[in-house]
């Protein structure tokens, strides 16, 4: 082999090993110098999600905790919004079943999300939350236990039992042998609450953090603990999420103790 092209092979080799240097340097997971993590992997790391457009189907319940939720939820991760669909739980489960655009849910009652196993992941349970009876302002039947509600003279109004606080309150009323007979069936509890704020009944079972929210507009009467149902929070994504890190990420955060806390302030209590 002549000196000439052994001389041209050296060379090509020196120059393809000097261009493959900055290639492997920013391929590396590791700064020599610092040690600290290149900026790809300090990502992975972290766990953080990519900023995203997330829907999430909330129960009624959930209306004004989850608006404040939402916002430092923002805060804390900029580039992504949230955005929330409030309706009863069997309504949202509807969604979900005929193929609603979504990313994560939120039901009332595990029994709702139990039977959505197909179409969500595992769920967690985020908040608990009780019923009180909520009654008209100045409270003018002077109700002061469940039974007090099988008055005929009390115009009471409840869930429909396919809603979870409907199926909450039969449970409670049909353990202490009391017959109620509504004037309505509402959609939601929020739809419960309105009627009795409003003055089109007397009376209605809610949960306590939905009567908190009314001030003066009803009087709540708590329900002993031996009587009462607790009702649990259980979060999910949903498989067909586009966003399924993003959603993920949010619904991991419901258990932060950021989230708890905002939960707790709004009268939740923990799971």
């Amino acid at each position: 082999m002549s000196p000439t092209l052994t001389g041209r092979r050296a060379a090509v080799a020196v120059l393809s090993a000097a261009l493959l240097v900055p290639v492997l340097a920013a391929c590396g997971s590791e700064d020599k110098k610092t040690g600290a993590a290149s900026p790809s992997s300090a990502s992975s790391a972290s766990g953080e999600a990519k900023a995203a457009n997330l829907t999430v189907l909330a129960a009624s319940s959930l209306t004004d905790v989850f608006k404040t939720a939402g916002a430092a939820y923002e805060k804390a991760h900029p580039g992504t919004k949230v955005t929330f669909s409030f309706a009863g739980s069997q309504e949202l489960a509807a969604q979900v079943k005929q193929g609603a655009p979504a990313d994560a849910l939120v039901t009332a009652d595990t029994k709702t999300m139990d039977g959505l196993k197909a179409e969500v992941n595992d769920p967690t349970v985020i908040a608990k939350n009780r019923l009180v009876i909520a009654t008209a302002k100045g409270n003018p039947f002077k109700v002061d236990e469940l039974k007090d509600l099988a008055d005929s003279k009390i115009k009471v109004v409840l869930a429909a039992p396919e809603v979870p606080v409907g199926r909450y309150s039969k449970q409670i009323l049909d353990a202490q042998k009391v017959e109620v007979k509504p004037v309505s069936q509402e959609a939601n509890v929020r739809a419960v609450l309105s009627k009795v704020e409003l003055g089109e009944a007397d009376a209605g079972l809610v949960y306590k953090t939905d009567s908190a929210k009314s001030g003066d507009k009803v009087v709540a009467v708590d329900i002993p603990d031996a009587q009462n149902a607790v009702a649990s929070y259980p979060a999910a994504t949903l498989k067909q999420s586009k966003n399924s890190e993003a959603a993920a990420a949010f619904v991991a955060w419901l258990s932060t103790p950021e989230a708890q806390k905002i939960l707790a302030d709004a009268g939740f209590q923990k799971p």
